[in-house]
Protein backbone atom coordinates (compact mmCIF):
# COMPACT_ATOMS: atom_id res chain seq x y z
CA UNK A 1 0.00 0.00 0.00
CA UNK A 2 2.87 2.72 1.31
CA UNK A 3 4.37 1.77 -2.83
CA UNK A 4 1.04 2.56 -4.07
CA UNK A 5 0.94 5.32 -2.40
CA UNK A 6 4.52 6.51 -3.47
CA UNK A 7 3.68 5.79 -6.99
CA UNK A 8 0.60 7.53 -7.34
CA UNK A 9 2.05 10.47 -6.06
CA UNK A 10 4.98 10.35 -8.10
CA UNK A 11 2.80 10.92 -11.43
CA UNK A 12 1.43 14.21 -10.82
CA UNK A 13 5.10 15.31 -10.48
CA UNK A 14 5.84 13.32 -13.15
CA UNK A 15 3.37 15.69 -14.99
CA UNK A 16 4.40 18.86 -13.84
CA UNK A 17 7.87 18.28 -14.99
CA UNK A 18 6.90 17.05 -18.01
CA UNK A 19 4.22 20.21 -18.42
CA UNK A 20 7.58 22.73 -17.70
CA UNK A 21 9.83 20.52 -20.14
CA UNK A 22 6.88 21.09 -23.16
CA UNK A 23 6.38 24.67 -21.90
CA UNK A 24 10.38 25.73 -21.91
CA UNK A 25 10.39 24.34 -25.19
CA UNK A 26 7.80 25.50 -26.45
CA UNK A 27 9.34 29.07 -25.41
CA UNK A 28 13.06 28.07 -26.67
CA UNK A 29 11.23 27.46 -30.55
CA UNK A 30 9.40 31.00 -29.89
CA UNK A 31 12.53 32.65 -28.93
CA UNK A 32 14.73 31.02 -31.98
CA UNK A 33 11.78 31.76 -34.49
CA UNK A 34 11.69 35.82 -33.39
CA UNK A 35 15.47 35.40 -33.69
CA UNK A 36 15.77 33.89 -36.78
CA UNK A 37 12.85 36.67 -38.02
CA UNK A 38 15.14 38.92 -37.03
CA UNK A 39 17.98 37.25 -38.67
CA UNK A 40 15.72 37.23 -42.06
CA UNK A 41 14.51 40.71 -41.72
CA UNK A 42 18.23 42.03 -40.93
CA UNK A 43 19.44 40.19 -43.93
CA UNK A 44 16.66 41.51 -46.63
CA UNK A 45 17.39 45.18 -45.65
CA UNK A 46 21.60 44.52 -45.59
CA UNK A 47 20.62 43.30 -49.49
CA UNK A 48 18.37 46.11 -50.28
CA UNK A 49 21.09 48.31 -48.88
CA UNK A 50 23.75 46.66 -51.12
CA UNK A 51 20.90 46.92 -54.12
CA UNK A 52 20.84 50.44 -53.65
CA UNK A 53 24.54 51.10 -53.17
CA UNK A 54 24.73 48.87 -56.62
CA UNK A 55 22.26 50.87 -58.03
CA UNK A 56 23.88 54.15 -57.12
CA UNK A 57 27.55 52.90 -58.30
CA UNK A 58 25.91 52.58 -61.69
CA UNK A 59 24.40 55.45 -61.99
CA UNK A 60 27.50 57.66 -60.91
CA UNK A 61 29.01 55.31 -63.37
CA UNK A 62 26.54 56.58 -66.64
CA UNK A 63 26.50 60.45 -64.94
CA UNK A 64 30.48 60.38 -65.51
CA UNK A 65 30.67 58.74 -68.63
CA UNK A 66 27.98 61.55 -69.73
CA UNK A 67 29.68 63.97 -68.67
CA UNK A 68 33.83 62.56 -69.56
CA UNK A 69 31.85 62.70 -73.47
CA UNK A 70 30.51 66.16 -73.05
CA UNK A 71 34.03 67.12 -72.16
CA UNK A 72 35.53 65.45 -74.82
CA UNK A 73 33.32 67.16 -77.33
CA UNK A 74 33.65 70.29 -76.20
CA UNK A 75 37.14 69.61 -76.03
CA UNK A 76 37.40 68.25 -79.90
CA UNK A 77 35.03 71.60 -80.62
CA UNK A 78 37.28 74.33 -78.85
CA UNK A 79 40.88 72.65 -79.90
CA UNK A 80 39.81 71.71 -83.19
CA UNK A 81 36.84 73.50 -84.83
CA UNK A 82 37.41 76.72 -82.82
CA UNK A 83 40.90 77.32 -84.59
CA UNK A 84 40.07 76.16 -88.07
CA UNK A 85 36.56 78.71 -87.85
CA UNK A 86 38.74 81.49 -86.46
CA UNK A 87 41.77 81.20 -89.27
CA UNK A 88 39.04 81.09 -92.00
CA UNK A 89 37.72 84.49 -90.67
CA UNK A 90 40.98 85.72 -91.19
CA UNK A 91 41.29 84.78 -94.63
CA UNK A 92 37.39 86.41 -94.94
CA UNK A 93 37.93 89.47 -93.06
CA UNK A 94 37.10 93.17 -94.49
CA UNK A 95 40.03 93.71 -96.25
CA UNK A 96 39.21 91.06 -98.55
CA UNK A 97 37.43 93.42 -100.78
CA UNK A 98 40.81 95.81 -100.85
CA UNK A 99 42.72 92.96 -102.00
CA UNK A 100 43.40 92.36 -105.67
CA UNK A 101 41.84 89.53 -107.76
CA UNK A 102 44.10 87.26 -107.89
CA UNK A 103 44.67 87.43 -103.93
CA UNK A 104 40.78 87.23 -103.27
CA UNK A 105 40.43 84.16 -104.85
CA UNK A 106 43.53 82.81 -103.45
CA UNK A 107 41.81 83.81 -100.07
CA UNK A 108 38.79 82.69 -101.02
CA UNK A 109 40.07 78.97 -101.81
CA UNK A 110 41.81 79.09 -98.63
CA UNK A 111 38.91 79.88 -96.41
CA UNK A 112 36.85 77.19 -98.10
CA UNK A 113 39.52 74.51 -97.72
CA UNK A 114 39.57 75.22 -94.20
CA UNK A 115 35.36 75.41 -93.93
CA UNK A 116 35.81 71.72 -95.46
CA UNK A 117 38.07 70.64 -92.59
CA UNK A 118 36.08 71.73 -90.15
CA UNK A 119 32.61 70.31 -91.37
CA UNK A 120 34.86 67.26 -91.59
CA UNK A 121 35.88 67.36 -88.46
CA UNK A 122 32.33 68.05 -87.18
CA UNK A 123 30.98 64.95 -89.39
CA UNK A 124 33.31 63.15 -87.63
CA UNK A 125 32.47 64.03 -84.03
CA UNK A 126 28.68 63.16 -84.83
CA UNK A 127 29.46 59.52 -85.98
CA UNK A 128 31.24 59.07 -82.60
CA UNK A 129 27.67 59.74 -80.96
CA UNK A 130 25.95 58.16 -83.30
CA UNK A 131 27.50 55.47 -85.67
CA UNK A 132 26.23 56.03 -89.37
CA UNK A 133 25.47 52.42 -90.36
CA UNK A 134 23.86 51.93 -87.14
CA UNK A 135 21.40 54.62 -87.49
CA UNK A 136 20.54 53.81 -91.57
CA UNK A 137 20.74 50.25 -91.36
CA UNK A 138 20.69 49.07 -87.69
CA UNK A 139 22.37 46.83 -85.18
CA UNK A 140 22.87 43.85 -87.12
CA UNK A 141 25.33 46.11 -89.83
CA UNK A 142 26.49 49.14 -87.95
CA UNK A 143 28.12 45.25 -85.48
CA UNK A 144 29.30 43.36 -88.66
CA UNK A 145 30.89 46.67 -90.14
CA UNK A 146 32.86 47.06 -86.66
CA UNK A 147 33.87 43.10 -86.55
CA UNK A 148 34.71 43.33 -90.73
CA UNK A 149 37.10 46.66 -89.83
CA UNK A 150 39.14 44.94 -86.80
CA UNK A 151 39.28 41.46 -89.34
CA UNK A 152 40.33 44.01 -91.90
CA UNK A 153 43.83 44.94 -89.59
CA UNK A 154 45.31 41.84 -90.04
CA UNK A 155 46.01 41.53 -85.69
CA UNK A 156 42.57 39.38 -85.03
CA UNK A 157 40.22 37.07 -87.00
CA UNK A 158 36.71 38.44 -85.81
CA UNK A 159 33.30 37.95 -87.29
CA UNK A 160 29.57 37.94 -86.15
CA UNK A 161 26.66 36.91 -87.52
CA UNK A 162 22.95 37.58 -87.11
CA UNK A 163 20.54 35.11 -86.58
CA UNK A 164 17.08 36.37 -84.90
CA UNK A 165 17.20 39.95 -86.16
CA UNK A 166 14.52 40.43 -88.06
CA UNK A 167 13.04 43.36 -86.91
CA UNK A 168 15.01 46.54 -85.64
CA UNK A 169 14.74 47.92 -82.28
CA UNK A 170 14.34 51.11 -81.16
CA UNK A 171 17.39 53.71 -81.81
CA UNK A 172 18.15 54.35 -78.26
CA UNK A 173 17.76 50.62 -77.61
CA UNK A 174 20.30 49.47 -80.63
CA UNK A 175 22.70 52.55 -79.59
CA UNK A 176 23.28 51.33 -75.95
CA UNK A 177 23.45 47.75 -77.03
CA UNK A 178 25.90 48.67 -79.59
CA UNK A 179 28.18 50.79 -77.34
CA UNK A 180 28.60 47.78 -74.87
CA UNK A 181 29.57 45.33 -77.75
CA UNK A 182 32.31 48.40 -78.85
CA UNK A 183 33.01 48.34 -75.16
CA UNK A 184 33.37 44.57 -74.47
CA UNK A 185 35.24 44.21 -77.93
CA UNK A 186 38.01 47.20 -77.17
CA UNK A 187 38.33 45.64 -73.54
CA UNK A 188 39.13 42.43 -75.31
CA UNK A 189 41.62 43.85 -78.19
CA UNK A 190 43.46 45.91 -75.12
CA UNK A 191 43.68 43.02 -72.94
CA UNK A 192 43.13 40.19 -73.78
CA UNK A 193 45.74 39.10 -76.96
CA UNK A 194 42.78 37.39 -78.45
CA UNK A 195 43.72 35.53 -81.98
CA UNK A 196 39.74 35.46 -82.39
CA UNK A 197 36.47 37.33 -81.09
CA UNK A 198 33.25 35.51 -82.58
CA UNK A 199 30.35 36.92 -81.86
CA UNK A 200 26.54 35.37 -82.72
CA UNK A 201 22.96 36.90 -82.19
CA UNK A 202 20.11 34.61 -81.51
CA UNK A 203 16.65 35.27 -80.27
CA UNK A 204 13.38 33.60 -78.54
CA UNK A 205 9.90 35.23 -77.73
CA UNK A 206 11.07 36.82 -74.53
CA UNK A 207 15.14 37.63 -74.89
CA UNK A 208 17.73 38.56 -77.66
CA UNK A 209 21.04 36.97 -76.84
CA UNK A 210 24.31 38.29 -77.83
CA UNK A 211 27.73 35.69 -77.60
CA UNK A 212 30.79 37.03 -77.70
CA UNK A 213 33.58 34.30 -77.67
CA UNK A 214 37.30 34.82 -77.65
CA UNK A 215 40.49 32.79 -76.95
CA UNK A 216 42.54 35.45 -75.11
CA UNK A 217 42.65 35.73 -71.50
CA UNK A 218 39.24 36.85 -70.31
CA UNK A 219 36.92 37.27 -67.17
CA UNK A 220 34.78 35.46 -64.89
CA UNK A 221 31.35 36.52 -63.67
CA UNK A 222 32.74 37.53 -59.65
CA UNK A 223 36.42 39.23 -61.54
CA UNK A 224 33.46 41.09 -63.33
CA UNK A 225 31.53 41.98 -60.76
CA UNK A 226 34.76 42.93 -58.09
CA UNK A 227 35.97 45.17 -61.09
CA UNK A 228 32.80 47.16 -62.05
CA UNK A 229 32.78 48.32 -58.54
CA UNK A 230 36.28 49.63 -58.08
CA UNK A 231 37.39 53.01 -59.19
CA UNK A 232 39.64 51.47 -61.91
CA UNK A 233 37.37 49.95 -63.84
CA UNK A 234 34.66 52.56 -65.48
CA UNK A 235 34.67 50.95 -68.62
CA UNK A 236 33.32 48.28 -66.88
CA UNK A 237 30.71 49.90 -64.98
CA UNK A 238 29.78 51.82 -68.14
CA UNK A 239 28.71 48.36 -69.14
CA UNK A 240 27.18 47.24 -66.43
CA UNK A 241 25.03 50.71 -66.20
CA UNK A 242 24.11 50.57 -69.77
CA UNK A 243 22.88 46.42 -69.15
CA UNK A 244 20.87 48.15 -66.27
CA UNK A 245 19.56 50.90 -67.97
CA UNK A 246 18.37 47.98 -70.42
CA UNK A 247 16.75 45.79 -67.87
CA UNK A 248 19.19 43.25 -69.14
CA UNK A 249 22.01 40.77 -67.82
CA UNK A 250 25.18 39.55 -68.45
CA UNK A 251 27.45 36.96 -67.98
CA UNK A 252 31.10 36.08 -68.15
CA UNK A 253 32.02 32.65 -68.30
CA UNK A 254 35.17 30.44 -69.19
CA UNK A 255 34.84 27.51 -71.51
CA UNK A 256 35.29 24.02 -69.23
CA UNK A 257 38.40 23.22 -71.62
CA UNK A 258 39.62 26.61 -70.12
CA UNK A 259 40.69 27.53 -74.31
CA UNK A 260 38.17 30.39 -74.98
CA UNK A 261 36.05 32.84 -72.83
CA UNK A 262 32.09 33.58 -73.49
CA UNK A 263 30.00 36.99 -72.34
CA UNK A 264 26.73 36.65 -73.02
CA UNK A 265 24.03 39.90 -73.16
CA UNK A 266 20.49 38.78 -72.31
CA UNK A 267 18.24 41.57 -73.18
CA UNK A 268 14.66 41.04 -72.35
CA UNK A 269 12.22 42.13 -75.30
CA UNK A 270 9.63 43.98 -73.60
CA UNK A 271 12.54 46.40 -72.56
CA UNK A 272 14.10 46.39 -76.04
CA UNK A 273 10.76 47.88 -77.39
CA UNK A 274 9.70 49.81 -74.82
CA UNK A 275 11.01 53.68 -74.19
CA UNK A 276 14.38 53.72 -72.05
CA UNK A 277 16.47 56.55 -70.92
CA UNK A 278 19.40 56.67 -73.00
CA UNK A 279 23.15 56.43 -71.78
CA UNK A 280 25.34 58.08 -75.23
Amino acid sequence: MFFLQVQGEGIPSLMFIGTLAMVILALGIIVFVVFHQRRIIKYQMMMKQLEAEKQEILLNASIRFQEEERQRIAADLHDDAGPLLATARLYLNENLVNQEKAQQLQSILSAKQIIDDAIQLIRNISHSLMPPTLKNFGLESATTDLFQKISGSGAVNASARFHDYRERLKVDVEMLVFRVIQELVNNILKHSNAGFIHLTQNANDHFMYLRIHHDGKGLTQSEFEKLSQTSHGLGLKNIASRINVLKGRIFFEIDASRTYYKVTLEIPKHAANGKLKAVA
